[in-house]
């Protein structure tokens, strides 16, 4: 008799078990039911917020329910990470996945939240060079060029950023750490008012987000040496990369999707899907060529690697160059 009690209880135990199994796997194939929330940590108008707009409006024409950017700025990309971090994981909030959060792991002593463990990665869309560009005036036409007019002129030379901290920043400080030059870091509130100074010539030298500078750089008022990664970029054919002249150098800011840690793996699986198919699309590929961006893809575990690999040479950088919030 106890013996049969006790095979009624396990039995119990594993129809629970698969009957939950079963209801989770219903769900995901339903998924999504209503609106879904794409938290970014950027004001509208910049590249992560277009890109999110562009994914967005694919996986709502694909899926069938809206996915509604929310913009929530503020320090430094970790309010919406936080937002995202402590929501329920059910697949209907999501992150944009950017270079803030490789960096800010490092950047920040403390956050609300641990990156890595407390957002699932989903899916990559692209990466998008920085460019190495100056003002007309700087007698450089090349990377080498610029190598040499540096340490000529060490700590002459007025190095623009859109703030500390930023992969603008530190696409710069990884350049000074691999080429051994000496440059001032003139940080700004965003790449709007440092390409105003630029183009007027009171700081020399910037590793610019490509979308925000390719209008500059095509109407002559500023002279691209470089690109930052490691292919060279269709948006500027005939520039070349900075590793040709310093071997090893990469700087890019990637875009992907993260979602809360534990949300169903069937979910998640079902955004990649939809999210490697759109990155697929010509439609979806000439927008994001537009942006300058090199498509990325692949499964979660993949996109997974990219944070990582990124998180590991970031905190090298800021370790080095002894990078600090002001």
């Amino acid at each position: 008799m106890m013996i049969c009690k006790k095979f009624a209880r396990v039995f119990a135990l594993c129809l629970a078990a698969a009957t939950l199994a079963a209801a989770t796997e219903a769900a995901a194939l339903d998924y999504p039911t209503r609106p879904v929330r794409w938290i970014v940590g950027y004001p509208a108008g910049g590249t992560t917020d277009i890109v999110a707009r562009i994914i967005g409006a694919w996986l709502s024409e694909r899926l069938g329910q809206q996915f509604i950017v929310e913009n929530k700025p503020g320090a430094g990309n970790n309010i919406a990470t936080a937002e995202v971090a402590r929501a329920a994981p059910d697949g209907y909030t999501m992150l944009l996945v950017n270079p803030a959060n490789a960096i800010n792991t490092t950047l920040y002593r403390h956050l609300p939240f641990n990156f890595m463990k407390d957002v699932a990665p989903v899916a990559g869309f692209m990466r998008v060079p920085n460019v190495m560009e100056v003002n007309p005036s700087v007698p450089a036409n090349t990377v080498a060029e610029f190598i040499a007019y540096a340490k000529a002129n060490p700590g002459k030379i007025n190095w623009a950023s859109s703030g500390n901290g930023t992969s603008v920043h530190l696409s710069g400080e990884l350049f000074k750490i691999m080429t051994g030059v000496e440059l001032t870091h003139v940080p700004y509130r965003g790449s709007a008012p440092a390409l105003t100074d630029m183009i007027s010539g009171t700081v020399q030298v910037m590793f610019d987000n490509m979308p925000s500078s390719l209008p500059h750089i095509q109407a002559g008022k500023l002279r691209a040496l470089g690109v930052t990664t490691a292919q060279r970029s269709e948006a500027l054919p005939n520039v070349p990369t900075v590793a040709e002249t310093v071997p090893g150098y990469e700087a890019s800011a990637f875009f992907g999707m993260g979602v809360p840690h534990s949300t169903p793996a069937e979910v998640i699986d079902k955004l990649n899907k939809e999210i490697n198919a759109g990155v697929a699309d010509p439609r979806i590929k000439a927008r994001l060529a537009e942006l300058g961006g090199i498509i990325i893809s692949g499964s979660p575990q993949d996109f997974g690697k990219v944070v990582a690999e990124e998180t590991e040479k970031w905190a090298k950088v800021i370790k080095t160059g002894g990078v600090a919030l002001e």
